[in-house]
């Protein structure tokens, strides 16, 4: 029986509220029951309109209730925030501008009967205990963990497959650069230890509650100089160098520590960047990214089902003028709701603008010193036959199962890095690749294949021309990239969607179209993160820009909600 108005753990201590997480067995026997065809949108009422929920009230009849929470922006962490509150008896209304909810997270048609999640594509650190404690599997979450790792073909005709699976992995290095096979085993040790120490599997991981100290979080790592130098220091150029000599080896690696990232492989702290991304324990795997049956805004879309059943309200289509701390909002149609609690899941920039003239001091300044300016592309791809790899022919062999990485060299990271910056594109993409179709054959007609492409780096602003005058040149620049290790590419293309940084600002509301709601470096972690709770009575924050940080996690939902609720004895 799933409960609908459990309060849930309320108390705010990182210990005494945290339920150990649920087991990989369970989660993942859970999961595989669930997998039915069309499954996914038959359980969930939002999935079965693709999050456009519209409005369940006028604004004048929602304006008229009374409201414990508002939370705006319903966006993963948003919902997830709304849905904790409502379990624990709160009143709660959700507010997204947009016709659709999900944000970042969501699923589209870019194409006709194509069903694809523009921006966020894979799961891997959205967390365990938000998928136990809402019930996720039983609302329809199944995902299918990319065990075939990262795939990455080389200018050479070499290719090498990085197994998720620590033996097939050694085999592959083994046959690659058997000099690198000690040095590879000690890279993956001190991820593993980092993870350990900071992330342990229980009450003791350090993203559930108020981000940890620098005290804190230096009595975690004692004297592992490997692992502080990895979370705070070392540019991923460092890390990987330091223990692979093989130079493709290397490049490789070099894209898993900028994904999102407006710096190169060769600034400081981009190595926290590999850990961040490895530091999840879905299913119970270490580090596992996965496929969400029927696409990452699944996530978004189930966790708006658990906010609904617990009595939460949410209206999509509403945008928000004014937040008024400890007082409400005010819409854009002109009504004021009112409520001693508003949470908003906007990026910081946004919500600087909303709060206007009640912005406190501490926040604007933060807000100021914020890095956030996009440079990725993201290309949504509709394909007539997946891509036909030179150094592993085939369209359907196990790397189309894992990622895919289109490398860069030493030399075309550096320079690419620097011609973005001049507002200028590179001569080569990086790439990463995904392919939904090949692991859920509900996202595309049948004979048909979805590819996601996510790339680095563009400008946000060129220097001569817009992003609507060189969308075409993006779109050939990216094929192209990908194009040189394949026979078929662009030739099985049969549509492309180009998402550039102005893009995603415009359609998901991300300022700067940066991906993570603002860099994710280390100068920009743990307690120099934004807090959930501000120095605003009656404001909270709870999106991306949030400890533990950005990527489709959820945590932050729930730890600006567990705020909410231990400080409630301030309101009425």
């Amino acid at each position: 029986m799933r409960p609908t108005t459990r309060a849930g753990p309320v108390a705010c201590g990182r210990r005494r509220w945290y339920r150990s997480s649920i087991r990989s067995s369970v989660l993942l026997q859970t999961c595989e029951a669930s997998a039915l065809p069309g499954h996914p949108n038959s359980l969930s009422p939002t999935a079965a309109v693709l999050g456009r929920i519209g409005l369940p009230a006028s604004p004048r009849e929602l304006a008229g209730r009374a409201w414990d929470a508002i939370v705006v922006g319903a966006g993963h962490n948003g919902l997830s925030c709304a849905a904790y509150l409502a379990r624990a008896g709160r009143r709660v209304l959700v507010l997204e501008d947009r016709s659709r909810i999900g944000g970042a997270c969501t699923v589209e048609e870019p194409f006709p009967g194509v069903r694809m999640s523009p921006c966020a594509y894979l799961a891997g650190l959205l967390y365990p205990l938000v998928i136990e404690e809402l019930d996720l599997p039983a609302r329809g979450f199944h995902w299918s963990p990319a065990v075939n790792g990262l795939f990455v073909p080389f200018p050479d005709g070499a290719s090498i497959q990085l197994w998720d699976d620590e033996e097939a992995c050694e085999q592959e290095i083994r046959r690659f650069s058997p000099r690198d096979v000690s040095g590879w085993k000690a890279m993956s040790a001190v991820i593993r230890r980092l993870r350990d120490a900071l992330r342990p599997d229980g009450e003791g991981d350090l993203w559930i509650g108020d981000a940890p100290t620098d005290e804190e979080i230096d009595a975690r790592l004692g004297a592992d100089e490997e692992a502080r130098r990895l979370l705070f220091r070392w540019s991923m150029s460092e890390f990987v160098c330091r223990y692979l000599e093989d130079e493709r080896l290397q490049y490789a690696y070099f894209g898993q520590g900028v994904i999102g990232t407006n710096a190169s492989p060769f600034d400081p702290g981009t190595a926290s960047i590999r850990f961040h991304h490895a530091s999840g324990r879905l299913g119970g795997m270490p580090g596992a990214w996965g496929y969400v049956r029927g696409g990452m805004g699944m996530v978004s879309f189930y966790l708006c089902d658990a906010a609904r059943e617990a009595g939460a309200v949410v209206a999509a289509g509403l945008p928000v003028a004014e937040i008024l701390p400890g007082e409400g909002v005010l819409l854009e149609t002109g009504e004021r709701m009112r409520a001693p609690v508003v949470v908003s899941n906007a990026d910081p920039v946004a919500t600087l603008r909303l709060l206007g003239g009640a912005a406190s001091p501490d926040f604007r300044e933060k807000v100021a010193a914020l890095a956030i300016t996009g440079c990725t592309v993201k290309l949504n791809v509709l394909l007539s036959e997946l891509p036909d790899f030179l150094s592993r022919p085939g369209t359907d062999q196990p790397h189309h199962r894992g990622q895919i990485n289109a490398p860069l060299t030493h030399a075309e990271w550096r320079s690419g890095f620097d011609a973005s910056r001049r507002g200028e594109l590179p001569g080569q993409l990086w790439c990463e690749l995904y392919f939904q179709s090949a692991h859920d054959s509900t996202a595309a007609p049948a004979g048909r294949h979805t590819m996601s492409v996510f790339a680095q780096y563009v400008p946000h602003t060129f220097a001569r021309g817009s992003w609507d005058d060189r969308r075409q040149e993006v779109r050939d620049l990216a094929l192209s990239s990908l194009g040189r290790f394949c026979s078929n590419i662009p030739g099985a293309v049969l549509d492309a969607q180009v998402l550039g940084p102005p893009d995603i600002e415009r359609t998901v509301g991300l300022t700067g179209g940066h991906i993570f709601q603002g860099e994710c470096l280390p100068g920009n972690m743990w307690s120099r993160r934004f807090a959930a709770r501000t120095s605003m009575p009656g404001f909270y924050l709870c999106g991306a820009c949030t400890h533990p940080g950005g990527s489709v996690i959820a945590i932050n939902g729930r730890n600006a909600a567990m705020a909410v609720l231990a400080d409630a004895a301030r309101y009425p």
